[in-house]
């Protein structure tokens, strides 16, 4: 009998939902200082499920169905506005903070997001899954389209690529995460949310820049300094080659190499 008793116990246990559910506002203000005040004009831009609770303005693009979005849109009492994140029908600096949660992951374009989030707001904050957290979760085909890396006042977007869409191919992560039995797994990704997701508060502006497959960058209110000049050439050269790698996948020996034969070819073809 008490054999029994045990083993009911112990699957009531395992049955209990994880006390670490729950919203994104929940566990971003444990990270995030938003200093909001009474008064002040916020915008939740792509609020979906999750409306932010200082938000006096909620915006997203889609009402019902989204491709992008699992769970019903929640406007509460909010006035609430259809509109596109690549151009939002609002003033310039009209709203004293931009919120905007895990939605520049499935743009199109970033630069024109983020250029349309700095032109409408004073500051704001900005968050995205990181690449380990869609590596894991196994869940960004077919709805991502860049992993982010913030570094100081800069975003980098990366475009993703075929094999990292699948991530680690398996629903393990996934299923022992979100299962509504108590796993131990589930108190090390909930108590670690700046880990697996890209925090970014910003105020005034920000720099931007976009990483494409296809070996074009884009940038944003950047200063990019010229790495072959000046006295520390060799170092910056070095620099420009762990680019030139991670944008083309070759060595900068190999990519200056066939950009020479390329002009050559072109040359010759100018001459003949």
């Amino acid at each position: 009998m008490r054999l029994t008793w045990d083993r009911i116990r112990g699957r009531i246990r395992r049955r209990r939902s994880s006390k670490w559910r729950s919203d994104r506002f929940s566990y971003q203000q444990r990270y995030v200082a938003f200093d909001i005040e009474p008064g002040q004009r916020v915008l939740d831009i792509g609020c979906g499920g999750y409306p932010f609770p200082y938000a006096t303005v909620l915006t997203d693009r889609f009402v019902d169905n989204s491709p992008n979005r699992r769970e019903r849109l929640v406007t509460t009492d909010t006035p609430f506005v259809v509109s596109d994140v690549h151009e939002l029908p609002f003033c310039d600096k009209s709203f004293d903070f931009v919120y905007c949660s895990h939605v520049l992951e499935c743009v199109k374009d970033p630069l024109a997001a983020c250029r349309e989030i700095m032109r409408v707001g004073k500051r704001g904050y900005i968050e995205t899954p990181t690449l380990g957290k869609d590596t894991l979760f196994a869940w960004a085909r077919g709805l991502q389209t860049w992993h982010v890396v913030a570094i100081g006042h800069h975003l980098c977007f990366f475009e993703y690529s075929d094999r990292q869409l699948d991530g680690i191919r398996s629903s393990l992560w996934r299923d022992r995460i979100l299962s509504t039995r108590h796993d131990p797994l589930q108190k090390i990704f909930y108590d670690n949310q700046d880990v697996f997701n890209v925090m970014f508060p910003w105020n005034g502006e920000f720099s931007v820049f976009v990483f494409r497959l296809d070996g074009t960058i884009s940038a944003l209110n950047a200063q990019v300094e010229n790495l072959l000049a000046g006295p520390d050439a060799r170092g910056k050269t070095n620099l420009l080659g762990v680019l030139a790698f991670l944008v083309t996948g070759r060595s900068l020996e190999v990519f200056l190499d066939e950009a020479y034969q390329l002009l050559h070819s072109l040359m010759v073809g100018v001459v003949a």
